[in-house]
Parts: C-alpha cells; sequence; structure tokens
C-alpha cells in the first residue's frame, strides 16, 4: 500500500528506482510519516533547492540530502535553545572603544557605562548606539523592543544582532545564499499562458505620453480606519450579516422559497437547506472530517454549531471560515447528514460599451505629433500593452541591496514597460536585518541625515526608490502602482483591509500611485484586483478535502518552501472585512501574489497571475510580464473584455 502510495505521489508517469524507494521508505518510518506528509516535505525541499518536485529531480542524492535536512530539523528542535543573556555575549565582546555611553547611563538607577539604564532592551541590542550609521531602533519606553525580542526568541531563526549573519542563514536554510550576480539562467521564461499570442515588442523610444489610465473601483478614503480598535460584539455582527447575505443569494439564485431554508442544529426529519460558516470543534489543530462543524447565524440558528455527515457527497473540499449552502437534515439532533452543496453563485463578469472600448484602444495607439504619419496604421491593430508585476521581498535575506528590484526597473525602462505593478512587502519586518535593525545606511542617507534621527522612511528613500526614480527618468510615461503589506513596516496601519502607505519622505516620483490593500482598479478597461496577503497559501494549508478529490476543482497545490512552511498571516479586522470584497463584478485580472510555486491560469474567465517572489530567502525569484493585445470590439453594445483570450502572460526568472 505504502509503495502504491508513494508511486502515485512521486512519480506518477514512470517507476521509482528501488534505491530512492527504499530510502522513502526509510524517512516514513524513522520519521513516523504518511506518504502524503512526506511528499508535501519533499516539495518543500524542491522549492527551496530550486528543483521540478514533478520532474527528474528524483535522484537518490536529492532524497538523501532531504534525509539529512529532516535530520537535522528534527536535531535542532531537541537542542535546547538559547538564552539572551547567553546571546547578547558575542555582540559585547565585539564593543568598539570610544563609544559614548547613553546620557544619564552612568549616573545611577542601576545603569553602569554603556548599560542599558531602564531595564527595556534585555538583552536585545546595545544600549549604545553603533558607530558608521548602523540604524539600531528600540527607543526606552516602548513596546517594540520586548515585543521583538519575544517574536525572535520564539521563533528559530536567529534574528539577533548577536548572531553572525552566516549563522542566521544556515538557521533558515542550511546553506549560505547565492550571489544575485551568480544566479542561474536570468531571464528564462518557465511558463506561458496563451503562447500563440504575440509578445509586446519594444519601441524605438518611449511613448509621448501614457498609453494607460487607472481609474479607481475602490473607495480608498474608508480604508483610512483606525486599526486595532476591533469590537468583539461589531466582528460577531459582521459575521452573522456575512452568512445573512449568502443566504439571501443562494435563495435568488437557485429560486428557493423561504420555508425551504431551516436551522441544522434543530432535530426534524425534513429535508432544508442550511447556510453557515465552515468552522472547526477543535481549539487546536487542522480541520478534519472528525471535528467539522456548520456554524449558524443567531438569526438562523441561534449561532449554534452543529457537527456535518458528508459521506453522501463523492467530492468536496471546504475550508475554515468559508460559508457554504447544504441540503440536508439532521434525525437525529446530533449531526446534520448533508444530501447536497448548493452552488454560490458568482459575480457577473465586466463589461464595457463598444464606444468605451475604442477610446481605450485609440489610447493604445498614441501618436508621436511630431513624427511622419502614416495613412495605414488606422487599419492597424493597435500595439498591445506591456505589464510587468512582481510581488516582494525585493532582496534576500543576507543584504539590503534590493538587486532584484534594480534588475526588474532596468527591465521595464529597457521594454519601456506601459506599466509596473508591484506588491509589498518592500522593507519586510520579517527581513532578518530588518528585525534587528544592523545594517549600515548609504554614505549619501549618512551625509544628509543624522543616523540617530533616521527612520524607515529614510531607509526606503536611500534603498527602494532609487530603483523606482531611474525607470521614471528612462520612462518618463510608465505608470507603476505600489500596493502594500501587512509585514512592511513603513505602514502604520498594520490590519487588513489595509489604508495606503503616506508618500511623504518616501522619494518617489509622479509616475507612483500608492493604492489600498486589497485594490480593485481599471487599467483602460481591464478591471484588476490587486492584494499583496497570500490567500492562496494559507487556503492551502487550512483545506479539507475528501480522498480522491481536487481541492476546490484546482490542481493540487505544494506546500511553500518558506521556513517551518509557515508565511506570515494578516490580522484581521473582521468590522471592516466588507473593504475587502470585489465591487459588483468579476475582475478580469487578479494578481495574487503567493509563496506558492508562480503560475497564470484562467479561473471563472479570471485571469489570476501569482508572479512568485521577485527575491527569494536565499536568491533570485520570478516576475510575470503580461502583454495584453486590443480589444476586437462587436459594435456599440455591452460586451464582455475577454481578456483571458488576448493577454499572453509570461512567467520570467528575474
Amino acid at each position: 500500500m505504502a509503495d502504491t502510495e508513494l508511486q502515485r505521489l512521486f512519480s506518477a508517469g514512470k517507476a521509482i528506482e528501488p534505491d530512492v524507494a527504499a530510502e522513502l521508505q526509510s524517512m516514513m518510518r524513522l520519521h513516523d510519516l504518511s506518504a502524503e506528509d512526506l511528499f508535501y516535505k519533499w516539495e518543500s525541499y524542491c522549492i527551496k533547492m530550486d528543483l521540478d518536485a514533478t520532474g527528474d529531480a528524483l535522484t537518490l542524492a536529492h532524497v538523501r540530502n532531504l534525509k539529512q535536512n529532516l535530520l537535522d530539523a528534527l536535531q535542532k528542535a531537541a537542542a535546547p535553545a538559547p538564552t539572551a543573556s547567553s546571546a547578547v555575549k558575542p555582540k559585547q565582546e565585539r564593543k568598539t572603544a570610544g563609544m559614548t555611553p547613553r546620557a544619564g547611563a552612568a549616573s545611577g538607577g542601576g545603569g553602569g557605562a554603556g548599560g542599558d539604564m531602564y531595564g527595556m532592551l534585555d538583552g536585545l541590542m546595545p544600549s549604545t548606539p553603533a558607530s558608521g550609521g548602523k540604524l539600531n531602533r528600540a527607543a526606552p519606553g516602548s513596546a517594540g523592543g520586548s515585543a521583538l525580542r519575544r517574536r525572535m526568541e520564539s521563533s528559530k531563526i536567529s534574528s539577533s544582532p548577536a548572531g553572525s549573519m552566516g549563522d542566521q542563514l544556515a538557521d533558515m536554510n542550511g546553506s549560505t545564499p547565492t550571489s544575485f550576480s551568480d544566479r542561474q539562467n536570468p531571464g528564462e521564461v518557465i511558463e506561458i499562458l496563451n503562447s500563440q499570442l504575440a509578445s509586446a515588442e519594444a519601441p524605438l523610444a518611449p511613448y509621448p505620453e501614457p498609453r494607460v489610465k487607472l481609474t479607481a473601483a475602490s473607495d480608498q478614503k474608508k480604508m483610512a480606519y483606525k486599526p486595532l480598535a476591533m469590537k468583539l460584539s461589531e466582528a460577531s455582527e459582521i459575521l452573522d450579516d456575512r452568512i445573512d447575505d449568502v443566504a439571501t443569494l443562494v435563495q435568488q439564485h437557485h429560486k428557493l422559497d423561504d420555508n425551504a431554508f431551516g436551522n441544522a442544529a434543530s432535530q426534524g426529519t425534513t429535508e432544508i437547506v442550511a447556510v453557515g460558516r465552515i468552522a472547526s470543534d477543535a481549539a487546536e489543530g487542522k480541520l478534519n472530517t472528525a471535528s467539522l462543524v456548520l456554524e449558524t447565524s443567531r438569526r438562523t440558528g441561534m449561532g449554534f454549531r452543529v457537527p456535518l455527515k458528508m459521506d453522501a457527497i463523492p467530492a468536496w473540499s471546504v475550508f475554515p471560515g468559508q460559508i457554504v449552502a447544504l441540503r440536508g437534515s439532521n434525525a437525529t439532533g446530533n449531526e446534520f447528514v448533508v444530501k447536497e452543496m448548493l452552488g454560490i453563485p458568482l459575480l457577473p463578469n465586466a463589461a464595457s460599451t463598444g464606444s468605451a472600448l475604442a477610446v481605450h484602444e485609440e489610447k493604445m495607439r498614441v501618436r508621436d505629433p511630431d513624427a511622419m504619419m502614416d495613412d495605414d496604421d488606422d487599419g492597424k491593430p493597435a500595439p498591445p500593452l506591456s505589464i510587468i508585476y512582481a510581488a516582494g521581498p525585493y532582496t534576500a535575506d543576507d543584504n539590503l541591496d534590493f538587486e532584484p528590484l534594480h534588475a526588474l526597473c532596468s527591465q521595464a525602462a529597457d521594454t519601456y514597460a506601459d506599466a509596473l505593478v508591484l506588491t509589498g512587502p518592500f522593507l519586510d519586518v520579517d527581513h532578518p536585518l530588518i528585525a534587528t535593525g544592523d545594517f549600515d545606511l548609504p554614505e549619501e542617507a549618512l551625509a544628509s541625515a543624522d543616523p540617530d534621527t533616521a527612520t524607515m522612511a529614510t531607509v526606503f528613500r536611500h534603498l527602494v526608490a532609487p530603483a523606482i526614480n531611474r525607470l521614471a527618468a528612462a520612462n518618463p510615461h510608465v505608470t507603476v502602482v505600489m500596493v502594500p503589506s501587512v509585514r512592511d513596516v513603513l505602514d502604520k496601519h498594520v490590519s487588513w483591509p489595509q489604508d495606503t502607505i503616506p508618500r511623504k519622505e518616501l522619494g518617489l516620483p509622479k509616475a507612483v500611485r500608492i493604492v489600498s490593500n486589497p485594490m480593485t482598479l481599471s487599467v483602460n478597461e481591464v478591471v484588476l484586483g490587486l492584494s499583496s496577503q497570500d490567500a492562496l497559501w494559507e487556503l492551502r494549508a487550512e483545506e479539507l478535502a475528501k480522498a480522491g478529490a481536487a481541492p476546490t476543482g484546482r490542481a493540487r497545490l505544494p506546500r511553500t518552501g518558506t521556513h517551518e512552511g509557515a508565511a506570515t498571516g494578516a490580522v484581521l479586522d473582521l468590522s471592516y472585512l466588507k473593504l475587502g470584497e470585489m465591487v459588483n463584478v468579476r475582475p478580469d485580472v487578479m494578481l495574487t501574489p503567493s509563496a506558492l510555486p508562480p503560475f497564470a491560469k484562467v479561473v471563472e474567465s479570471v485571469l489570476a497571475i501569482n508572479p512568485g517572489y521577485l527575491s527569494k530567502r536565499r536568491g533570485a525569484g520570478t516576475y510575470a510580464r503580461m502583454t495584453l493585445h486590443p480589444p476586437k470590439i462587436d459594435g456599440d453594445g455591452l460586451q464582455g473584455h475577454r481578456v483571458f483570450e488576448r493577454a499572453k502572460v509570461e512567467i520570467v526568472r528575474i
């Protein structure tokens, strides 16, 4: 049985070599793993090593490396964690002479020269400012230092300034990251959607005016709410309202009477339709068939939770928080037996009139008034738009050089891209150097600003903004869209939905538009949905599917290669959850950056793009390049945009 599972998961196309199969079975016995759990770890290893998990990577050498990694992780987990006092000793030994103690540090209060007078830093970092413009910020009286210390102590990644960068990187991946200049196969296209379409050709010179027009479809002013002020009663009402709203949509879509709906928790033999939220009755652990319950609203079921029995459904998949409509009965009063899962209606497709599409096509056909006009140009289709999508992080964990971002902006400048869409994080709170503040500011920053008063806006202005400024100088009419992330240290708005980053002091050109997270906007006629939150990984990690059924009809998505297989989640503010919903229509293009392998797929006529991360933790990443051809106009009536048919998307290695 185990051999069959291994064959199905690891190499469905050809037989596994006996030596490889023996090593896989050895790992299953040694670590008490199922075949599926072992395959998840294999996929995680392949992502880290930039290998194809379903290709020819299943060799004896790679399998033995995986086995060694599992043993190293087991040994590291069993080792006692170092204390904060022991972790800070190497840093104290490296203190240079001539550092001036803090004012008042030697004047009593238990603080010696150079000591932590107030006891607020707790061994997190030296109590005196480092020389050379180090940005070590943890002011006495603030809660940030102690909170950051607790987070770093609880993490297996050593992000303390006491540890060397080599030690930190060894903790993260077991090997030192490769230099960006030594990356393999830059510019290689690893996936193409609609390969039959032609790619955009770079013009001989920049266009004399912008060829795209941005129109906001979301109200960004509402995003400026006060975060961290959610009330339990408000959150409960919002969750109940969402169940009731979906029940109304289901009733209208399936043309059901009011008496067709009922309380799933009430005992009765009559078949009813119950609408509720998928939840787990276990406080800890992943959702499973034994803990699967349906949470009702207070209006329809007094907020009760009832166990679900899904045996009658041949194939299904759910995730915690999903609102579902189920047809069945509760004859015993102990569980709701599901007979059918009713479909939730989709939003309509985006559409425009023929005259509006003609206006947008004419904008794509921008001409230089000083150039010679060709009468035949009106009969030719407009040149396609070139749009580049990329997602942060934008630099590797061992430096703050932002080389991938500079390379991407150079690529956009050389090809005269019409638009560049960047999603955060830009200055990642999870970056080891950002988290500790143990890095040097550039010399030009030290010449124009006092290191002791420098902020993260100063860091952004001197490390991130220069690449975008050079792009705007080389391509004056490019449109740059920036979407923040809850992991951005620049944004004080830490919850999702998330407000924009104030652009004051960031040093960005006028071509940049900073939008909220999430955001729905129109690029000419194309409705574009943007969010920097990794919802795909969160769904993949929590989804529960019946054996043999593909999760939600998608190809099975592999687990991530991040440390411990975990990504930073969003601080979700339930009171303002409706601000994260789509506005009236389905988007034509939805940008879904994720730690999962990059892809470009069409789902329900929506072009979903995961460009991947531009920079991985130990090397270069990928981005997405879209060539959008002009629409085919059929009369002046309302017509769909059908972007998925006229857009060529390429996933490219940076």
